[in-house]
């Protein structure tokens, strides 16, 4: 097989292993591709709920075919027993001749022994095909193993002088019904969203995905150091129905709020304070990594957004900039950073920008 064809078919385990994102967390979106004598004889993705996993469903399909061909996974194939047995170990059995992946899982339950064990069975390893493209997928995985959080996606949408909302509060809409549409295929490739407890009092949003025929949602967060938010709202009266995990300071919430929201089956998450005596950011999303949590879409709102980039903890950013001003007196899309010089102002290199109906999208990535 040539340098070429594996990267082609490693795009497209890439693509194949981005139809799990959001929805297979603790577990890593894996594709994998087997290939034999030029035909592919099997593909597949991690499934909902992080299994059976990507290598397993392409072997099913392939069955025979797959002695003496290639298969091409998006990350290094595992080597524990968890819920299932080995990855490495099915693809051993199937006879299988050569192994291509992406890179090598940190995981240190894995961490090259997958590729040990593949090569002490005469299986053929290559690595790093398509490398950076991997590290961009995998990137909320690969965050939740090296750092002990999930990556970030802070999602802004703003009139043209990056105001959120009029002086009154009116919000509903500035952006156009193509945007709003963008926002729920971005939920859904995320494993939760994330707002303040402002935002969940002013808009009284489901932060579900909808319109897209979506059967899983993403989990919906809401940060609120005292849980002072509407019991008879969207989000109460949904608890039950679609999964609502209220971050609090433990220990200083009434018992009988406590109950009163676990009776309407949201669950409670004590979060460390950080300075100033609000919910440190930093702790909030380390307890959410310790959760299994890789990938978190956060909505706002302002000082929720300026505290998350003022600890460095967003990995993208995604503005939708509507051809509207509202003036100083509206209320600004990110609220105060303590920013004395340009050069301790967070920096993001753009990544993609387009038109989406009459607005724009733009999407940045840390430097």
């Amino acid at each position: 097989m040539t340098a070429e064809a594996d990267r082609r078919f490693m795009r497209l385990a890439l693509t194949l292993g981005a139809r799990g994102m959001g929805n297979v967390w603790p577990n890593p979106a894996v594709g994998c591709v087997i290939v034999r004598e030029g035909r592919i004889v099997g593909r597949g993705w991690t499934q909902p709920g992080g299994r059976p996993h990507a290598e397993v469903i392409a072997l099913a399909a392939a069955g025979a075919a797959a002695r003496g061909a290639t298969a091409y996974v998006s990350l290094e194939p595992c080597a524990h027993h968890g819920r299932t047995p080995p990855c490495c170990d099915a693809l051993a059995a199937a006879g299988v001749a050569r192994v291509v992946t992406a890179l090598e899982d940190p995981d240190p339950r894995v961490a090259g022994r997958g590729h040990d064990m593949l090569r002490r069975c005469g299986i053929a390893i290559t690595t790093g095909v398509e490398a950076e493209a991997a590290r961009r997928d995998h990137c909320g995985f690969l965050s939740r193993v090296q750092r002990g959080r999930p990556m970030v996606t802070l999602k802004l949408a703003s009139s043209f002088d990056g105001r959120i909302a009029t002086a009154s509060g009116e919000s509903q809409w500035i952006t156009g019904a193509p945007a709003r549409r963008l926002v729920h295929a971005q939920r859904a490739r995320h494993d939760a969203v994330l707002v303040g407890g402002g935002t969940a009092r002013a808009d009284d949003p489901m932060l579900t995905v909808r319109g897209l025929g979506a059967r899983h949602q993403p989990l919906r967060l809401v940060a609120s150091r005292h849980l002072a938010l509407p019991v008879d709202g969207a989000l109460a009266r949904s608890a039950g129905d679609v999964p609502l995990w209220l971050l609090h300071e433990g220990g200083s919430v009434p018992a009988a709020l406590c109950e009163r929201w676990q009776d309407l089956g949201a669950r409670l998450v004590p979060v460390p304070l950080g300075p100033g005596r609000q919910l440190d950011p930093k702790g909030m999303l380390e307890v959410l990594g310790a959760e299994g949590l890789t990938r978190v879409f956060c909505e706002g709102g302002g000082q929720l957004a300026a505290s998350l980039l003022a600890q460095g903890l967003v990995d993208e950013l995604v503005g939708f900039t509507a051809g509207l001003a509202l003036g100083a007196e509206g209320q600004p899309s990110i609220g105060a950073l303590g920013i004395g010089a340009l050069a301790e102002a967070p920096r993001f290199r753009l990544a993609e920008a387009q038109a989406v109906g009459p607005d724009i999208m733009h999407r940045w990535v840390a430097l």
